[in-house]
C-alpha cells in the first residue's frame, strides 16, 4: 500500500529534525561545561520530545 502525502512529509519533518541533531551532536565538543549543562536542561525541558512523538506513533 503506497504512503499518503501526508505520512511522507512527515517522515521528510524527521529527517529534518535528525539533520538537526547532528548538528547539535558536531558542536557539543565545543562548549564548556556549564554550556552543555544549560543545553542538556534546556532539551530535556524541550515538548514535545521525540519520545513523546514516538509514544504517539505507536501502533496499539
Amino acid at each position: 500500500m503506497p504512503l499518503s502525502g501526508e505520512a511522507i512529509r512527515l517522515m521528510n519533518y524527521i529527517d529534518d529534525v535528525a539533520v538537526t541533531l547532528r548538528r547539535v551532536l558536531a558542536t557539543i565538543p565545543v562548549l564548556t561545561p556549564e554550556e552543555r549543562a544549560r543545553v542538556a536542561e534546556h532539551l530535556a525541558q524541550t515538548h514535545p520530545s521525540a519520545a513523546d512523538v514516538a509514544r504517539a506513533l505507536a501502533v496499539e
